[in-house]
C-alpha cells in the first residue's frame, strides 16, 4: 500500500481544470481525496459559484471516484470580499480581491472544513511551490513561485503564514499550463478544454467600471492637469487607477494618464506625457505587513513586486514605526496604486512577505 494512502487530502474544487487535475494527480499518487465546492458567488460567470461550475465539478468528482461537499458561502463572500472590494473603490483605492479572499475566506473555509473531515493537508490548484526551509525547531515552511512564471500565483498567496503552508499543497507548482491541460485530457476529464476564468470572479463579464457604476453612488468631477487647467469631466474617481489610459474621456493632446487623485475635492489630475516623473514612484509605504520569514533583519534588499503581472524590481527595505515599512525602489516603479500589494521575493523565488500599499 502507497504511504500517501494514509493520508487524507482535502481538495478544493472550483469545476475549473487547474483544481480538477491537482485533484486527479492526488488521487494517482495515492492520497486518500475528496473535494470541496465553494459556492460564493450566484452571479452567472463566476468560476466559484455558478450552476456550471458545480456540474463540472460533480462530474469530476464521480470519474476520480472521490466525494464532494458543498461549502455555501454566498453570504460571507458577498459581506467581506464584495465589500471590501467596493469600499476601498469607494475610498479612492484599487484593491485586489484574490488576496483579500485567499486570506480571509477560500483557505480559512478549507482549513476549518479540513479539521472537520480529520484530514491531513488540504490541497488547491494554484500555481506555485510550498518547500521546506532548514530543520529541527529552526525549520519553516515557505512558499516559493511556481515553474510557469506566466501562471505564477505567488503574489496572491503572500498573506498565508508558515503554519498554513505547512498544511498545504499545491500540486502544479512544477508544471506548465499546457502540461496541466495534457494531463486533463490523459485523465479523460472533460474540463480539459474549459476557459480560464477571469479576473475577478464576481464580475460576470469582467468589467470593472460597470460593476462599480451599478453598486456604488460616483460623483462626477473636474479631470485637471496638474497646474489646475480643467480638461474636461470624469464620471468618478472610483473608475479610475494610477497610469489609466483608456477610459480618459478628452481630446486634444492626448492620451493622457492619471497621476494622481485628489479625494477631497474630487478632482481627477492627469498628464499627457508617458514619461512624467509624477507617473514613478521613488519610494513607497506599506502597512498590514505578513511575514513569512519571520527572522529577518531591517534593513534587506529584495525584489518586490508591485502588481501580479508587473516584472520584479530590486528595492530596499525598511522598517519605520507603527506598523508601517519603506520601499525604496533602485529604479523609480510606474503607476504604484494604493491599495494593491507590494510582495518580497528572494533571488531564488521564495515569498519573504509582503504588505498592502498605503
Amino acid at each position: 500500500m502507497p504511504k500517501n494512502k494514509r493520508k487524507k487530502i482535502l481538495v478544493a474544487m472550483s469545476g475549473g481544470v487547474d483544481s480538477s487535475v491537482a485533484a486527479a494527480i492526488l488521487k494517482k499518487e495515492g492520497f486518500n481525496v475528496a473535494g470541496l465546492f465553494m459556492d460564493f458567488w450566484k452571479e452567472k460567470g463566476c468560476p466559484g459559484g455558478n450552476k456550471k461550475s458545480l456540474e463540472d465539478a460533480k462530474k469530476v468528482a464521480k470519474i476520480l471516484d472521490i466525494p464532494l461537499k458543498i461549502i455555501k458561502a454566498q453570504n460571507i463572500f458577498k459581506k467581506k470580499v464584495v465589500g471590501y472590494f467596493l469600499e476601498e473603490y469607494k475610498n479612492g483605492k484599487t484593491p485586489n480581491p484574490c488576496v483579500f479572499c485567499n486570506e480571509n475566506i477560500k483557505f480559512r473555509i478549507l482549513l476549518d472544513e479540513m479539521k472537520k473531515a480529520k484530514a491531513d493537508l488540504v490541497a488547491t490548484g494554484h500555481y506555485a511551490l510550498i518547500c521546506r526551509s532548514g530543520s529541527g525547531k529552526k525549520g519553516f515552511f515557505q512558499l516559493f513561485q511556481a515553474k510557469d512564471e506566466n501562471k505564477d500565483q505567488s503574489y496572491f498567496l503572500y498573506r498565508l503564514n508558515a503554519k498554513d503552508l505547512s498544511r498545504i499543497i499545491f500540486p502544479l507548482g512544477c508544471y506548465k499550463k499546457e502540461e496541466i491541460r495534457k494531463m486533463a485530457r490523459d485523465f479523460k476529464l472533460p474540463v480539459f478544454d474549459k476557459a480560464e476564468s477571469q479576473n475577478t470572479c464576481f464580475i460576470k463579464d469582467d468589467n470593472t467600471a460597470r460593476f462599480l457604476k451599478d453598486n456604488l453612488k460616483l460623483k462626477k468631477g473636474e479631470i485637471t492637469d496638474r497646474n489646475g487647467k480643467v480638461l474636461g469631466f470624469h464620471g468618478g474617481l472610483s473608475l479610475y487607477t494610477m497610469g489609466q489610459r483608456k477610459g480618459i474621456d478628452i481630446g486634444g493632446t492626448g492620451p493622457y494618464y492619471v497621476s494622481d487623485k485628489d479625494i477631497k475635492n474630487n478632482k481627477l489630475i492627469v498628464t499627457n506625457n508617458p514619461k512624467d516623473t509624477v507617473l514613478y514612484a521613488k519610494e513607497i509605504y506599506v502597512k498590514k505587513a505578513n511575514w513569512i520569514k519571520n527572522d529577518i533583519n531591517f534593513p534587506f534588499l529584495a525584489l518586490v513586486k508591485t502588481r501580479y503581472r508587473q516584472k520584479s524590481a530590486y528595492a530596499i527595505i525598511k522598517k519605520e514605526k507603527k506598523g508601517l515599512y519603506k520601499i525604496e525602489f533602485k529604479i523609480p516603479q510606474r503607476a504604484v496604486s494604493p491599495g494593491q500589494s507590494a510582495v518580497f521575493y528572494s533571488k531564488n523565488g521564495g515569498v519573504l512577505g509582503g504588505g498592502i500599499i498605503k
